[in-house]
């Protein structure tokens, strides 16, 4: 037998020992949960309190049927008894058109079922929920990846944390829905042929969200009412941020920072990354290197220019708060052996050596450390601070070791980063600092509402790394986070001296002024291994020749002409959700040909840009959305929408169209334009 029970905003089922509810949670939009015998009481997901609805769910039961209708979503429960092993089937559907939007089905037609529980004598499971595949749908989102693709149908996708790929398990459908997989355990998405299938390896409970909303666009800002909201990103960050591998002291960091200023070259936060400290753990600069903080701080502030530093989650055995975090049981745990997480040489050690990471989903752990922050760099004025390593990065890759207070690594382990920005950000507002940009090397659902910008991870200078920065920034928009980044020209490499890599540089900038945050980083040749006795190559914006030079130049001015447009589309992300940065699809969702577009990306609703991704090329096609005519920024012709042209793209620009009446500042000469 199957019992349908309503209440007020969600439809109880249950069968035999499994307990399912469908909870109206946002406008058009419902969260579903299933367990054996019970709900658990705690979750540690991205869902907090539902946002509000325009009205409650309207709930229907007849025998073995229950119809819940939430705004333009309706969710239908069947129980076919005619089933060898029958159980309750979900549907969502729109309610406007009646269309079928996803729809549950079982793994057999015997067993298992839809939802499948397999107990590990712990009171956890492994869990898997199954969904009927649709020919012909797109499936975009799910955070950063390196497959280099931007439509997901096909792949199956590990839902864990590593260097560069990063899992927000939120997808959004070219049928109407996004979703939202509610579990931060380690697992698995299958966008197969024959089926969709979530898995986690360990969970209580299946938990996903879904929502109809009736636009792209409006999928993204109902995921965000579900969420959070970022904040608005504030007036310093929508400049240029410079960086390299590390600058080692002082002196070499204030001496980049006048040279900007004497070339007249605009520059919004310059990087002091890794190894800047005494040891890993201790949150403060190294005074033989640094040795007066303040005064950096204040020389950088009258030339208009924010320091960012770098905090990696990593606690060497050496540090001077070592005793403090074993001790309090402020460290990450480990399920088994010694709480050690990874090998780094830090100062002190003659080689690579064990060091742990702290635990940011204990409560105590965070204002522990937040009390270092403050009296290591807040009180030097720094506001910005570069959150590295914080997947965290493992070494060996076993997340499932990890044993932190939220719970097993198996279960918990995706929300480690997103609770490593809450800590930033909470401390921020305890010192009644306003909203500064956290850039993180991962993140997880919600983490947006922290003020976590993602980069792209340790990715290789390469054309072919070049191509997946595209695909992976929008795929990053499309997963409910605003603010992202690249590391120009790559990580892994590049020779100043290189007229071929040269080129790409040239290239990754030209790109990189239309992302939304625009940030020069890399560990250029020479290179030398990891340790604190690192350098990197040169990596500003004058090694790499008169030519590029020039170029690279110009468009740092252009950037600072785009910031006043830059800053409009970003109040939109904090209003609505919808990124800056972000595929057609979103805003032309009635023309077919954007959804296959994965090489071009809108810039807010008026700027259409084409990067250049192929050494050599000079002329690439450009498809430009129906519903609008688009004016070449080169060449001041003007395209009807619906085509495809073919724009040239000499060395000094990419091709870039803007909204025909837009009043976008790009200049006579669009993406290379000078000062």
């Amino acid at each position: 037998m199957v019992s349908f029970r309503p209440t007020r905003t969600a439809l109880e089922i249950r069968h035999r020992h499994e307990v399912l509810t469908v909870q109206a949670w946002g406008a058009d939009s419902v969260r579903v949960r299933a367990a054996p015998f019970r709900l658990p009481a705690e979750s540690h997901g991205a869902l907090g309190e539902p946002p509000p609805s325009p009205a409650p769910p309207r709930i229907t039961v007849d025998g073995d049927r229950a119809v819940l209708v939430h705004g333009e979503l309706t969710v239908t429960a069947a129980f076919d008894r005619r089933a060898a092993y029958p159980e309750p089937l979900l549907a969502f559907s729109r309610t406007s058109t009646g269309a079928e939007l996803l729809a549950e089905s079982r793994e057999h037609f015997w067993l298992p079922g839809a939802r499948v529980f397999r107990g590990d004598g712990t009171g956890a499971y492994e869990v898997r929920q199954r969904f009927t595949a649709y020919t012909g749908e797109r499936l975009y989102g799910m955070g950063q990846r390196t497959h280099g693709r931007l439509d997901l149908k096909g792949l199956a996708l590990d839902l864990v944390h590593r260097n560069g790929e990063v899992s927000i398990p939120f997808v959004l459908s070219s049928r109407g829905y996004g979703l939202l997989w509610n579990l931060p355990a380690v697992g698995r998405a299958e966008f197969a042929e024959n089926g969709t299938r979530w898995q986690a390896g360990r969970a209580r409970e299946i938990d996903y969200w879904l929502t109809a909303a009736p636009t792209p666009a409006g999928i993204l800002a109902r995921y965000a009412d579900a969420t959070g909201h970022a904040p608005e990103l504030p007036c310093w960050a929508s400049g240029f941020w410079q960086s390299k591998l590390r600058y080692r002291d002082q002196d070499e960091l204030l001496a980049v920072a006048r040279e900007h200023r004497r070339r007249g070259l605009p520059l919004s936060v310059i990087v002091a990354d890794y190894f800047h400290w005494p040891a890993m753990g201790d949150h403060r600069f190294d005074p033989a290197e640094w040795p007066e903080p303040r005064a950096m701080v204040e020389e950088l502030a009258e030339q208009g220019v924010e320091l960012m530093v770098s905090v990696w989650p990593t606690v060497s055995p050496l540090a001077e708060s070592w005793p403090d975090y074993r001790d309090r049981g402020l460290l990450a745990g480990t399920a088994q052996g010694v709480e050690f997480h990874q090998t780094i040489q830090d100062k002190g050690m003659a080689v690579p050596m064990p060091v742990a990471f702290y635990d940011p989903t204990n409560p105590e752990t965070r204002a522990y450390v937040w009390e270092r922050i403050r009296r290591g760099y807040r009180d030097a004025g720094i506001r910005v601070f570069w959150l590295d390593a914080c997947e965290p990065e493992l070494n060996p890759a076993q997340p499932e070791n990890l044993a932190l207070y939220a719970g097993p690594g198996a279960e918990v382990a995706g929300v480690y980063p997103r609770d490593n920005a809450r800590l930033f950000a909470e401390g921020m507002a305890a010192d009644g600092a306003g909203p500064t940009v956290l850039l993180c090397r991962s993140a997880w659902a919600g983490a947006q509402k922290y003020g976590a910008a993602l980069w792209s991870g340790d990715i290789p200078a390469t054309w072919e790394s070049l191509r997946r920065q595209i695909r992976a920034g929008l795929s990053v928009a499309v997963s409910g986070i605003p603010w992202w980044t690249t590391d120009i020209g790559g990580f892994h490499g590049g020779d100043a001296r290189d007229p071929a890599y040269r080129e790409l540089m040239i290239r990754w900038f030209q790109f990189g002024v239309f992302c939304p945050l625009f940030r020069l980083h890399g560990d250029r040749e020479p290179r030398t291994p990891t340790s604190y006795a690192q350098t990197g190559g040169p990596n500003e914006v004058w090694s790499y020749g008169d030519e590029a030079y020039g170029i690279i130049a110009g468009l740092l001015h252009l950037r600072e002409r785009l910031r006043p447009y830059l800053h409009e589309q970003m109040t939109t992300a904090a209003r609505t959700g919808l990124p800056p940065m972000r595929p057609l699809f979103l805003d032309h969702p009635g023309d077919p040909c954007t959804w296959t577009v994965d090489d071009a990306f809108l810039f807010g609703p008026d700027v259409l840009v084409a990067p250049v991704a192929e050494a050599g090329q000079r002329a690439r096609e450009v498809y430009l959305p129906a519903g609008a005519r688009w004016v070449c920024a080169a060449t001041g012709r003007t395209y009807d929408g619906g085509s495809a042209v073919t724009a040239a793209a000499p060395l000094d620009r990419i091709p870039v169209f803007t909204r025909e009446g837009a009043d976008v500042p790009l200049g006579v000469t669009g993406a290379a334009a000078t000062a």
